[in-house]
């Protein structure tokens, strides 16, 4: 169901409530990102509580301000994942080891497993699972500096 004719409003008690044009009410629907890395801000489906997709959005910023930034803080709500900026220091080379990194978020440690808990999503995108199950993003290997590079390369 493509559509972005809706009203979308939280009600008293925080939980999202869509209308739809046709005037069928979804009480309690969530916001669910089609493509959460590569393209966060396209492909958002709207789904109702047993899981049926009740409307999609194609691209965020096509909605009116106010519906926006509802999906927004919904998706703020539902997903936790830092982006690494810096690669502060590595316990060790061997898995499982304790990694000291920058995010977003701030300052951060976590344990890898194992090498296979990073995987790469592109050429320079790469998704850095820790020993709880949080999911790291470096979004442009790139963009690290050259002891963040070097460590990563031992690891890859």
């Amino acid at each position: 169901m493509t559509t972005t004719k809706f009203e979308l409003v939280r009600n008293p008690f925080g939980r999202l409530v869509l209308t739809t044009a046709e005037g069928d009410m979804h009480e309690g629907v969530a916001a669910v990102r089609a493509f959460p890395v590569q393209a966060p801000e396209d492909g958002i489906a709207l789904v109702s509580g047993d899981g049926k997709e009740v409307a999609w959005i194609d691209r965020i910023e096509d909605l009116p301000k106010e519906i926006g930034d509802l999906v927004r803080e919904e998706l703020a709500g539902r997903e936790f994942m830092p982006e690494i900026s810096r690669i502060v220091d590595v316990s060790g080379f061997a898995t499982p080891c304790t990694w000291k990194v920058e995010t977003d978020r701030g300052a951060t440690e976590f344990v890898l497993r194992g090498e296979e808990d990073i995987r790469r999503l592109t050429v320079d995108t790469l998704l850095i699972s820790d020993i709880h199950g949080i999911h790291y993003l470096i979004r442009d290997v790139r963009e690290l500096d050259k002891h963040g590079k070097k460590i990563l390369d031992r690891f890859l």
